[in-house]
Formats: C-alpha cells, structure tokens, sequence
C-alpha cells in the first residue's frame, strides 16, 4: 500500500507533474484555529524545482489562510491523486514559506512559471514548499473524472487590474490582510512586482 519516498523524482515528479488538479492543506498552531484546505490548479501554476522541492503561483482570492498559516508555522501538505489512468495518491508533507512580490527572490523563482504571465490571475506571492515526508498511497477509492479544460474566469476577472486596484481589492477582504484567525496574511498595501 503507502510507501515512502526520500525524494521527488522519476515516476512521482511525471505524476505531480502531469496533474491538473492538487490540494494544499495548513493550520494555524492554536487548537481550536480554523483548519484550511484548498483546491489548486490552473495550468503551469506548479513546479517541481528539485528533488525536495515544490513551489506554486499564490493567485488572488477571497482569504489568504494559507500565507497565513505559513507565515505563522510553516507547516504545509501538498496532495494530488489520480482521476485518471492508474489509482495513485502522492502526499508532500513539509514545509513552506510564501515569498512576496517584494523579495529578492521572487522574480528568479517567477521564470520556473513560463506559462503564466507575471500579471495574470492577481499573482500575489509563489509559495515554495520544502519537503518533509514523501509518500503515496492507493488511489482505490479516488472515482475517474474527466479533465476538460481550466476555467477562464480568474484570468479574465484579475486581467483588468493593475498593483494599485488589485491592492484596493484586497484592502475591502476582510480575511486577505488578516486570516480567519486573526494571524498575519498578505502584506498590504501589496507590494509591487520586483521583475
């Protein structure tokens, strides 16, 4: 059944890699804190940078629990699973950091992202996720769905604004500046692009 892995190569890289679909999972440290997980996708929005590595385009939305919570602990778990061809379910436990606009870092790690333009979807930060535990599971009970096509509603909705309407934007959101919780989120006013 689950196996262990000491790094993301060979078959598990072609699987991640070739998923449509993922789902992050994090927490705040407090007991009694909102738990959060969150589907993910939108084509050339993930990239494998090494063996223990994996990072993703944080695009706009309605909260920011997951910068939260990174920016709080860290912790983080990545998992995709097969809706097509061979039952499989590969799980990233580790963990992460969200590195904004403003970082020196950031436009180095925007070109592994050549599929997506640097001002599509409101992209607000790349989260880079350090691995921990490596595992895969059965897949056995994951039912086959079909992978039409990414919806284009996001690009559409975040292509008509600039830092400073995108910034007014998240300003309004009650849980982008400040999670659920009440930890830190985004940094406001959004930082500008360092590319």
């Amino acid at each position: 059944m689950g196996k262990t892995y000491e790094r993301i190569d060979g078959r598990l890289r072609t699987f991640i890699e070739q998923q449509p679909l993922f789902f992050t999972a994090t927490a705040p440290l407090s007991g009694d804190g909102t738990i959060n997980l969150s589907p993910k996708g939108l084509k050339g929005s993930l990239a494998v940078l090494d063996e223990l590595t994996v990072a993703y385009l944080d695009f706009a939305g309605s909260n920011a629990e997951t910068v939260a919570h990174l920016r709080e602990n860290g912790r983080i778990t990545l998992m995709w699973c097969a809706f097509q061809g061979p039952p499989d379910i590969v799980r990233v436990h580790g963990r992460g950091e969200p590195v904004f606009r403003d970082d020196p870092r950031f436009g180095e790690l925007l070109t592994r992202f050549p599929d997506i333009e640097p001002g599509a979807h409101g992209l607000r930060a790349i989260i880079v996720v350090h691995a921990e535990l490596v595992r895969d599971t059965c897949g056995y009970a994951v039912p086959f769905m079909t992978y039409e096509e990414d919806r284009d509603l996001h690009a559409r909705r975040f292509a008509r604004e600039d830092d400073a309407s995108l910034s007014a934007y998240f300003e309004k959101k009650e849980h982008i500046g400040t999670s659920l919780d009440g930890l830190p989120g985004l940094p406001l006013p959004l930082p500008p692009f360092t590319v």
